[in-house]
């Protein structure tokens, strides 16, 4: 892991806890953590990330993410940075340090520092970077009303299933629905057909009470609470298929929902201004987030 410079947290001048960022083997404050100028992720976005939700001080779904992130890396052909036992004690350990009871650890893995050129380098060590944030839930609200999102056309490149670091048209969709009063975007393909948001999975139920969701291939990233709720869907038995939908068939579903790690599962009442069923988070909607909630607090 590189030598660890032992700055834990402390208090900075206003009595609060100061950050602590791990970067390529350095505990270090958060206002002097930083990398290469010739790092390749700030370059050519050329690295690979992962969010994991802290609650009551435990990772969420810890094991899911870090497999995540071993693919997306293997994907880009970047070498795992360090074993997962030694990823996991620094993980811990920025969580540690910055008091986080509630709230994300950041991973950031790139294929490090090099003269700037497009092809590989012959030979670059990834960097690192690890932090960690107290981060409030989502609004109690958001679940109890639901939400609004909007639909826009897909425009990223066509490996969405890399959770890669270049990030520029989630950017600029997520704005568009911020502009729009809406909580979300979700991104249609040229087909017509919806892939996901920019930031989380979109799912619906159809009339007669089935969950669909787009199958996890190339089009969209497989989340890792998307494969939780997959899970309780099928422990609970619900009928479930993995398929494209479309705009239109969102906005005539009998529910509709999204999910991500920072969002957990929100109910999706409006789309375009159209309302979802009756305008308002249905039963099936509420008890997958209900079941959702209760996996999240068994994390170990």
């Amino acid at each position: 892991m590189g030598r660890c410079r032992p700055e834990a947290g402390r208090p900075d001048l206003a009595g609060r806890m100061s950050r602590i960022a791990y970067v390529a083997g350095q505990y270090l404050p958060h206002r002097r953590a930083a990398v290469h100028i010739e790092d390749r992720g700030y370059q050519f976005a050329d690295g690979a990330y992962e969010v994991i939700a802290v609650i009551g001080g435990q990772l969420v779904d810890e094991e899911r993410h870090l497999k995540r992130l071993k693919r997306s890396l293997a994907e880009l052909r970047i070498a795992p940075p360090m074993a997962d036992s030694s990823l996991k004690m620094v993980i811990r350990e920025v969580v540690r340090r910055n008091g986080v009871d509630t709230g994300i650890v950041y991973l950031q893995a790139t294929r490090g520092v090099a003269p700037r050129e497009h092809a590989f380098p012959k030979a670059a060590k990834p960097t690192l970077v690890v932090t960690s944030r107290r981060v409030r839930p989502p609004d109690p609200r958001l679940g109890q009303e639901g939400i609004a999102v909007i639909t826009i056309p897909d425009i990223r490149w066509q490996r969405c299933d890399i959770k890669s670091v270049a990030l520029v048209a989630n950017v600029l969709g997520k704005q568009q629905a911020k502009e729009a009063g809406a909580y979300e975007a979700w991104q249609v393909d040229r087909d017509g057909q919806v892939t996901e948001g920019t930031s989380t999975n979109a799912w619906i139920v159809t009339p007669d009470n089935t969950v669909v969701t787009r199958a996890a291939d190339t089009a969209i990233l497989n989340g890792v609470t998307r494969d939780a709720v997959l899970d309780i869907i099928e422990r609970a038995g619900y009928r479930l298929v993995e398929r494209p939908f479309t705009v239109a068939e969102a906005k005539a579903a009998r529910e509709a929902f999204l999910t991500s790690t920072t969002a957990d599962l929100l109910p999706v009442v409006r789309i375009d201004e159209a309302a979802v069923g009756e305008g308002k988070p249905g039963p099936l909607s509420r008890e997958l987030r209900a079941a959702y909630f209760a996996h999240a607090a068994a994390a170990p």
